[in-house]
């Protein structure tokens, strides 16, 4: 598993890179109704790269992480999306809200995982 420092770094490099390649081709991504959506779905991978930057930053510093992580990472990423379209904010979204939905999904069996692990030993 990697630790809080090596996935804050390639976290921020995933922001980075995603963000710089979307302002690239942002006319190509506003071209049509399909590349409208797939605008919409590649900021939704900038607020999950920009959501785990920043609660192992808070992990880092010993801050509790919560719902502000949350939102801050959403805005971000609907500013992101609103420079390409802005139907591209809409469904940002919308593909957040699937996102955050299954990580947090992905968070509660992991915790559940790791609670049954330390009832057994």
């Amino acid at each position: 598993m990697a630790g809080l420092g090596s996935s804050m770094l390639y976290s921020f490099l995933l922001f980075s890179v995603i963000l710089s390649l979307q302002e690239m081709y942002r006319e190509k991504l506003a071209s049509s109704e399909l590349f409208t959506i797939l605008g919409g779905f590649i900021s939704s991978l900038i607020f999950a790269v920009l959501l785990t930057f920043i609660g192992n930053f808070q992990e880092t510093c010993g801050i509790r992480t919560g719902w502000g992580s949350v939102l801050v990472a959403e805005a971000i990423a609907l500013i992101a999306a609103g420079t390409v379209h802005r139907v591209c904010v809409t469904t940002c979204f919308l593909f957040s809200a699937g996102l955050l939905y299954e990580i947090n999904k992905l968070s509660g069996m992991m915790l559940l995982k790791n609670e049954v692990k330390t009832r057994r030993h």
